[in-house]
């Protein structure tokens, strides 16, 4: 089985990323928060330094990009092949109103026809290999079998699907049936991307798709960093270990970043998802999300790692901060 992490744009930039590599094993591919394409062709200051191969080191990193110019795409495929990289991901899964507007990400499976026109132009530009992250569609799951009728035209290096359409946005469940389907349909590899927080999860997905090799995960990892140890091995994370992740990714935002305000910023974004792998996790979220001053959060965290315990097996789940 490969696993791949999957991008959530603001947490799992290249700071993140060195972090969660330097002190776990397990992850195949690194997916890069979506590079915005525009007329120029140029990246942002802050997009360029996330993908930048000497901040990236180490690791297999796949940049993605959000489009709905086709001639913008390859523009900005080209600028990102310049940097090595001879992989760039499709996001055609996000789920955002305002990026919907734009008929971008998942928007872009509002019209069928117009997808395979954009589809057509950037592979024939022959930039580099593409792989399209994709939902089933924008209402019903039943839009998903004219959708894969236009991604079988195409030699897509992954198709990673999660299946959920645009409306559900994290809510309800990954309809399966659909899935299944897919799997059968596709002329390309397939990659599931959804729900999988917990190794029971995991167990239960191979066990109904043996034929599955490749898996994407991203909340669930940033919930629980060890998590994919913890599926190869069946042992649970090691506390110390994941202190040491803690303490790596806050001097690295301290040195990258201004002022106590942005470091707290970042760190309470990620406490959100790893505050639920504690015991009494309600209440270390709390505790963290009032700290204003640098000491008082250095003091509440120390706390937490001297005085909590992790959740273990069964325990460890994030379900219940992701299907309220």
């Amino acid at each position: 089985m490969k696993f791949y992490f999957a991008p959530m744009e603001g947490v799992t930039k290249f700071v993140y990323r060195n972090a969660l590599h330097a002190h776990f094993d397990g992850i195949d591919k690194y997916f890069a928060p979506f590079v915005v394409t525009n007329q120029s062709g140029k990246l942002k200051h802050r997009e360029l330094q996330d993908i930048l191969p000497e901040n990236n080191q180490g690791i297999t990193l796949i940049p993605q990009i959000l489009s709905g110019n086709a001639n913008d795409f390859v523009n900005t495929s080209k600028v990102i092949k310049e940097l090595g990289y001879d992989e760039i991901n499709l996001n055609l899964g996000c789920p955002s109103g305002t990026v919907v507007a734009k008929r971008k990400g998942s928007g872009m499976l509002i019209d069928v026809e117009e997808l395979d026109r954009f589809l057509d132009h950037i592979f024939a530009a022959e930039v580099t290999k593409i792989s399209i992250k994709t939902r089933l569609g924008i209402e019903d799951p039943e839009e998903f079998y004219k959708i894969m009728e236009v991604y079988n035209k195409y030699k897509i290096s992954e198709l990673i699907i999660h299946p959920r359409v645009q409306k559900d946005f994290y809510k309800n469940t990954p309809n399966l049936t659909v899935f299944r389907q897919a799997l059968e349909m596709s002329k390309n590899p397939v990659c599931y991307n959804g729900d999988i927080f917990t190794p029971q999860d995991y167990q239960r997905f191979i066990k109904e798709f043996p034929s599955v090799d490749r898996v994407m995960l991203g909340r669930g990892i940033i919930a629980n960093p060890g998590l994919i140890n913890e599926i190869k091995t069946g042992k649970t994370m090691d506390k110390e270990c994941l202190k040491a992740f803690h303490s790596e990714l806050l001097r690295e935002y301290k040195q990258l970043l201004s002022g106590d305000r942005n470091v707290l910023f970042k760190m309470k974004e990620v406490w959100f998802y790893l505050s639920h792998i504690f015991e009494d996790s309600e209440k270390l979220a709390k505790k963290i999300r009032k700290t204003e001053k640098m000491a008082d959060y250095e003091a509440a965290v120390a706390n937490i790692f001297a005085a909590k315990e992790l959740r273990s097996g069964n325990e460890c789940t994030v379900n219940q901060i992701f299907h309220k």
